[in-house]
């Protein structure tokens, strides 16, 4: 059954967000140009998925000035060598650089941030620092991996984001935590209605910066960093970004340090290849019988719709498949949930959307199948990105 969602985006076009507040405004997520099939062939590198290829194994975190609480939560993690991004980010971030980051999806962005951030905040507990992710999965996945790092450490913290109680919220930003992590609708509503300050915040972090600053996010990130302090520390983390872009967040931060890890190609542990439609088979049997033919262990299908992505779960659902849908037209709770099974492998497919290119952190998602093509090859490396993980080798598939 297709429900409707419970966010009523509010921070884009309610009552409050009118007279002299932000207004955000939406962009169409399918304007991208055609893309060369030839894009989605590719032949994972043999020794990608080495240690030495993800890690700078001739550091350890033990090598960067970092407060013993932090450094025993890193460990309880078995965090022992830095990823590459990790390795490049950290110093700079923790001598309070600007910096402009760009890595492949799944190598370890978010630590790259959030572990200086927790020093910062240990070093000086009246410092604040905000967040801004585009998704409701992406600051989900950020605040559970924060809560990783601050653990023991008194650090506070609260997740802001559309489809949620907008009076826990309310309650939480009068405790005047030390990290907010939000989207950018329900930051913007909330400051409007004078619940927060942005100047109060000493840092910020524009999570996947690139889609944040595309035309639809670009004026309403602009005013949110006018509001904040003139001096402050700007970090900007992407694993794609276009020169445009590029151009725009560099004046955005101050002398900033830019860390390049990748080009706008696709992650090298990723298999990739091409579907062919079977014509007596039609899509969603071609998809079914590529599901119980292949070793696909985990698989995340992308489609194009909402009502796509419901229409392929039911048909798999019927052929005997474990499977659920996820889109923006699911509660923020049916989301988590659905989000939940598929890591603990109560269902194994999930057909889903674009709003799960991003942010979906499941280490052990053997195959990702666009069943409906990208609107853009940004939008591509996304998807496929969330297989192959920290080095692991994984495959992506794409009907045409």
């Amino acid at each position: 059954m297709r429900t409707k969602s419970s966010n009523t985006k509010r921070g884009f076009r309610g009552a409050h967000s009118t007279g002299g507040g932000f207004k955000p405004q939406r962009r169409n997520p399918y304007r991208g140009d055609h893309i060369d099939q030839a894009k989605y062939i590719f032949k994972a590198v043999a020794n990608s998925t080495s240690h030495n290829a993800v890690y700078d194994s001739q550091l350890t975190f033990a090598d960067f000035p970092l407060q013993p609480r932090l450094l025993a939560n890193i460990a309880a993690r078995a965090y022992t060598h830095p990823t590459k991004i990790q390795a490049q980010a950290l110093a700079p971030i923790l001598a309070n650089k600007d910096i402009i980051g760009l890595s492949a999806t799944g190598s370890g962005k978010t630590a790259a941030f959030l572990i200086p951030i927790v020093n910062a905040l240990l070093l000086d507990p009246h410092k604040r620092c905000l967040v801004v992710a585009p998704s409701r999965e992406l600051v989900n996945q950020i605040q559970d991996e924060f809560y990783g790092f601050a653990r023991n450490t008194g650090v506070t913290d609260v997740l802001i984001m559309g489809g949620s109680s907008y009076s826990t919220q309310i309650r939480l930003l009068k405790r005047n935590p030390q990290v907010v992590i939000a989207t950018p609708g329900r930051l913007i509503d909330l400051y409007n209605q004078r619940y927060l300050e942005l100047d109060s915040f000493d840092i910020i972090v524009l999570d996947e910066v690139d889609q944040m600053l595309d035309m639809g996010f670009i004026r309403d990130i602009q005013l949110i960093i006018a509001k904040l302090k003139p001096v402050r520390q700007s970090l900007f983390f992407s694993a794609t970004m276009s020169p445009k872009i590029r151009q725009i967040a560099a004046t955005l931060a101050q002398n900033a340090v830019t860390i390049e890890l990748t080009d706008q190609t696709a992650i090298n542990t990723v298999e990739q290849n091409i579907v062919k439609v079977n014509a007596a088979l039609g899509k969603l049997g071609t998809l079914h019988e590529l599901l119980i033919n292949t070793a696909c262990q985990k698989v995340l299908v992308f489609s194009r719709t909402k009502h796509g992505a419901d229409d392929i779960a039911a048909a798999l659902s019927s052929k005997g498949h474990k499977v659920d849908s996820l889109h923006g037209n699911k509660s923020v709770g049916q989301r988590l949930k659905i989000l939940a099974m598929f890591k603990r492998s109560q269902i194994n497919i999930l057909v889903a959307t674009d709003v799960a290119s991003r942010g979906i952190d499941v280490p052990d998602i053997s195959h990702v199948i666009n069943y409906d093509e990208p609107a853009t090859y940004a939008d591509y490396i996304h998807r496929i990105g969330r297989t192959g993980r920290i080095g692991k080798t994984g495959y992506a598939l794409t009907f045409v």
